[in-house]
Parts: C-alpha cells; sequence; structure tokens
C-alpha cells in the first residue's frame, strides 16, 4: 500500500534520515538521564524541571543538534551500514567533533561553563546510549530486510560462468535473485543447470515482458568479466520498465574506497528510476492525504454521477478493467460506468460521439468524473495522483511492438493525471502518432520528476480540464 520496497528500491537514505534522527534523541534521553541522576534518584526522572534548571542545560541542547548537523552533513553514504567501525566512524566522532565544537564555542563566547570529571562520565554514558540506539536501528533494519521492505528482486543475466560465480558469492540479505537468464545455455545440460541453481532459468529468446511481471523485478544485473558492454543482451531488456546495473564479476579489493556493489564488485549504472528515496515518500505521503481528501470533495458528484447511471442503465455503477502498474504489474482500475451493458470489444476506444457512451455519460467523460473512483487506486497504493496514465494491458502490447520505449512508462506508479494530460493529450489515442505523442511526454516527466513538478501539474489539471475536453 505504502511502496517502501520502492522506497529503498536503489538506496537507504529515507532510513539514514530516520537512523540519524532516532539517534540523536537517543542523545538528548542520555543527556536528560545524566543532567537528572548527577545529584538525584531514578525516582525524580519525571522532573523535567530539574534538567530545565541544570547548568548543562544549554551545553546538551547545543551538542544534541550539533550531533544532528553532523550526522547529516558528514555521512555522504546513501547505504546503511551495520558494523561496529562504522558506528566508531559516525556516531562516536560525530559526537567528539559535537562536544570539541561546542566547547569551543563555550569558551569564545566566554558563557559561563563548568569543566568536571562529570562530563567525562557523561560523554561515556552518551556513547553508551548512542550504541543503544545504534542496535535498536540495526535491528529494525534487519526486520524490514527480513519483511521484504528493504529488498531488491534481481535477475540476473549472463553466461554460467559469471552466474554461478555471484550465487555463490556472499551478497548482502537485501538482493534476492529471482531468475536468470543464462546466455551460453545451450553448452550445459538444462537438468544439471536447474539442479545447481535453484530458481528459475531462461533463455535470451524468452518473453523477458512476463518474466518481469511475474516475479516483480526491481532490478537486472548484467554480469561480465570484462570492459566491454554486452550489446545484444541490452537491446533487449533496455526497453522495459526495470533498472539496470552492468556488474563486474572480477571481485575487487575496496583499498582505494570505490563505489562497490556488496562491497565487492563494480558496477556501472546503466538506467535507474528516479522514484526512490526521501522524495519519493513525500510523493507516496502526497498520494494518500490528497486521494483522501479529493475522495470526501468529489464524493457528492460521484454519488449524483452514479445515479444517473443507475437512472439511465441500471447496475452495475463502476467499471473496472485490467491495467499495468509499475514493472509492468497488473491492477484493477476503478471507473464510473459511462457505456452501455451492451456486449461489445472493450479493447476499442471511445471516440466523439460514440454510440455507446450513455447520455449523461458524455458529461461525465468530458470532464473526466468517471476517473475521479480512481482516487480509490491512489489510497490503495496502485497509482498515484501524478504519473502516465495507465492503459489496457492490450494496448501496452501493441504499442510495445511499434516505440521500443513504450514500456518504460511502467517506471512509476500509473496516475490520474500526468505531464501529457496538462498538454492536451488527453482522452482517445486513435492512431499510432497521438500514443506516440503521449508516449514522449511521459518519458519527459520520468527523466525530469521532483516533487515540485507533480505540484505543478496537479494545480494545472484543474485548468486543464476545461480547456482540453475529454471524448
Amino acid at each position: 500500500m505504502f511502496r517502501l520496497e520502492k522506497v529503498f528500491q536503489n538506496d537507504d537514505s529515507v532510513f539514514i534520515i530516520f537512523a540519524n534522527l532516532f539517534k540523536t534523541f537517543f542523545l538528548f534521553i542520555g543527556f536528560y538521564l545524566s543532567i537528572i541522576l548527577e545529584n538525584n534518584t531514578i525516582y525524580d526522572l519525571d522532573s523535567f524541571s530539574i534538567y530545565l534548571k541544570s547548568e548543562y542545560l544549554i551545553y546538551s541542547i547545543l551538542i544534541t543538534f550539533s550531533f544532528l548537523f553532523f550526522s547529516f552533513f558528514l555521512n555522504h553514504s546513501l547505504i546503511y551500514h551495520k558494523n561496529f567501525i562504522s558506528f566508531l566512524r559516525q556516531d562516536v566522532l560525530n559526537f567528539l567533533y559535537s562536544s570539541i565544537s561546542v566547547i569551543i564555542l563555550f569558551l569564545i563566547l566566554k558563557l559561563k561553563f563548568k569543566i568536571s570529571f562529570f562530563l567525562i562520565y557523561q560523554s561515556i554514558f552518551l556513547i553508551f546510549c548512542l550504541f543503544v540506539g545504534s542496535f535498536f536501528l540495526n535491528r529494525i533494519y534487519t526486520r524490514l530486510i527480513n519483511k521484504n521492505i528493504i529488498q531488491k528482486n534481481i535477475m540476473l543475466v549472463g553466461n554460467y560462468e559469471n552466474i554461478r560465480k555471484m550465487i555463490n558469492t556472499e551478497v548482502d540479505k537485501i538482493f534476492v535473485f529471482k531468475c536468470c537468464i543464462i546466455k551460453d545455455i545451450e553448452k550445459y545440460n538444462e537438468k544439471f543447470l536447474r539442479s545447481e541453481i535453484k530458481f528459475p532459468i531462461f533463455k535470451e529468446e524468452e518473453d523477458i515482458r512476463a518474466i518481469l511481471e511475474y516475479h516483480a523485478l526491481g532490478q537486472i544485473w548484467i554480469l561480465t568479466n570484462n570492459t566491454k558492454r554486452e550489446n545484444l543482451t541490452l537491446s533487449k531488456i533496455i526497453k522495459y520498465s526495470v533498472d539496470i546495473l552492468i556488474v563486474d564479476t572480477k571481485k575487487q579489493p575496496n583499498l582505494k574506497g570505490k563505489k562497490l556493489l556488496s562491497n565487492q564488485f563494480e558496477y556501472e549504472i546503466y538506467e535507474m528510476s528516479r522514484f526512490h528515496g526521501f522524495n519519493f515518500l513525500i510523493k507516496i505521503i502526497l498520494d494518500k492525504f490528497l486521494s483522501i481528501i479529493f475522495l470526501i470533495i468529489s464524493s457528492p458528484l460521484i454519488l449524483f454521477s452514479m445515479l444517473t447511471i443507475y437512472l439511465e442503465d441500471g447496475f452495475p455503477l463502476l467499471f473496472t478493467q485490467n491495467r499495468t502498474g509499475w514493472d509492468g504489474r497488473r491492477f484493477k482500475i476503478y471507473k464510473l460506468r459511462t457505456l452501455r451493458k451492451e456486449k461489445f470489444d472493450k479493447t476499442i476506444q471511445v471516440e466523439k460521439n460514440d454510440i455507446r457512451v450513455l447520455k449523461f455519460g458524455k458529461i461525465i467523460r468530458r470532464y473526466s468524473i468517471d476517473e475521479l473512483p480512481q482516487f480509490i487506486n491512489v489510497f490503495l497504493g496502485d497509482m498515484s495522483i501524478v504519473g502516465p496514465r495507465p492503459h489496457m494491458v492490450e494496448h501496452d502490447i501493441k504499442y510495445s511492438e511499434l516505440f521500443s520505449n513504450f514500456l518504460k512508462r511502467h517506471k512509476c506508479s500509473p496516475g490520474l493525471t500526468g505531464w501529457a494530460q496538462v498538454n492536451g493529450l488527453r482522452g482517445a489515442t486513435p492512431d499510432p502518432e497521438a500514443m506516440k505523442r503521449r508516449m514522449e511526454y511521459d518519458l519527459y516527466y520520468l527523466n525530469n520528476w521532483t516533487i515540485f513538478l507533480d505540484i505543478y501539474i496537479i494545480f494545472k489539471t484543474f485548468y486543464a480540464l476545461f480547456k482540453y475536453k475529454g471524448d
């Protein structure tokens, strides 16, 4: 529902932000406990006034905020590390930097400050509090991995030797190998391969789109042991909506501090979705909030439209259909029914003056009132407020054969409105050229997405509803 696995798809930036705030909170608790217990007992822990009157009040507040500052601005890693060395290099050093900075500030400003053995004892206790906080964070991180929230579903592509080498290497638990394509499979006995490799094996000529959809893949690793790119393999995969890494299977000692995959393999990002991390979390929260607000505001209009549909053509009031979502995963879209109940080919798009449309359905479609129930899809996480409009599965298959980049539209959640729609490309796409133009606008959105672009599109949608009429 919240697509947290997508938030963590390419980095741990959101968890690192949470971790920094969590450790800062533990540091503050450590200050509070140490100051209260300096001259009091545990029975006075609820006396916040003691802390407020302490001579270490300003000192503790400044160090707490300094620690938070150093945590964000001295750690540029986007990967969360659980080892003790990382705790020493990050948390302990940040605390020391904070303490030294604040003490120097007190000396420069000649503020009242008493240096005593208590500060040494307190510092040891505070480092212990940070260690406890780090311990809990490691447990939370491990639990998120075990719950498949922080997880990357991987398809390996390469020759047998490279794939065997990768699966026999101990990689981070967040990497889950779901299936593989063995490029030189004809050289080996397939029964032997399937007995050795414990997940599904495919050939290069198989339907990659179906593989991606069935296994809910987030990344493809193209394995190579040299610098030459796998052009033939890339040409088959690049058109699909999935992140692609080119991984050198020669293990590299991390002597120069290089960015290595699972701290072992050099890699190159060939294609990566922008929809991950903190900005994407904001998009999710915005979607949930706005979907509830818009459902409440539009409920009278939805109920009135349902009444007109019932009076003209009876039940059902809603129309559902399979559409293609993120990574090619299918979902049921909800719309107000605007066509008559007569049997007809549902893959044929509605055209102007279409006889299948109900009388009041023309008004419903003209102002996109039929799309309002899709706020339910947004709340459920199948869609977003802003994104490429979802098409029928049949149309996706049809146009993906005409345009090589068409399926890249599925690199994010489909939307109620999008960059194409606010630029006049609403309604039916009667010819391939119209669909191509819509695709180009959608790809622009994918390549240039920001939260501010989403907000701009949302506001411009209200203008576009009246300027560009739907069919």
